[in-house]
């Protein structure tokens, strides 16, 4: 008899991944048009930075498998995309770091650890990872000083909203029944 691998993607997890994906991805097109509205309002805009990373902290929580959170803010940045997201083809490249910088801290607990703490270390690595490339994408030409307060309203998004958020989402969720045969 051969035990299943724990870690092995079933059918359910990718549905489920993709459609946490194709949620946030319509919800990242609606919150690109308004991002762009809260121009006048920079760097304190980068509060709210923590909404484009919540797909690599939402689905590996649910999910629990290697790859969830690029997966999912893979689907998101290219749907986004797709419905002529602002940033054009860069939301790949975004999504794509945010999701693996996530990806690094939840395979550190080897997927076993799924504490506040796990979620918030999670969530500063994406956001990090995050201020780095829009860092040498968009901001090249600022100054260190006003990077710099870009990168720590980033990380206090992720600190404080990002895991609470994702943990009040996941169990909403729960509560409907609808996660019923994930993990908890």
């Amino acid at each position: 008899m051969t035990v299943p691998d724990d870690r092995a993607w079933r059918t359910r997890d990718i549905v489920v991944a993709a459609v946490i994906g194709v949620a946030f991805g319509v919800a990242f097109w609606a919150f690109g048009v308004g991002w762009a509205a809260l121009a006048s309002l920079e760097p304190f805009q980068n509060l709210l930075y923590g909404v484009w990373l919540m797909p690599a902290i939402v689905a590996p929580l649910i999910v629990r498998k290697p790859g969830a959170a690029l997966f999912a803010e893979l689907v998101a940045a290219a749907l986004s995309m797709l419905l002529g997201g602002v940033w054009g083809v860069d939301l790949l490249l975004s999504g794509f770091v945010q999701g693996a910088a996530a990806e690094v801290v939840f395979a550190l607990t080897r997927y076993r650890r799924w504490s506040f703490p796990t979620l918030a270390a999670a969530s500063l690595a994406a956001a990090a990872a995050a201020w780095v490339h829009d860092w040498i994408v968009y901001y090249a030409a600022f100054s260190l000083d006003a990077v710099l307060v870009i990168g720590l309203l980033m990380a206090i998004s992720a600190l404080a909203i990002l895991p609470l958020a994702s943990l009040w989402l996941v169990a909403s969720l729960r509560r409907t029944g609808v996660l019923d045969g994930f993990p908890q």
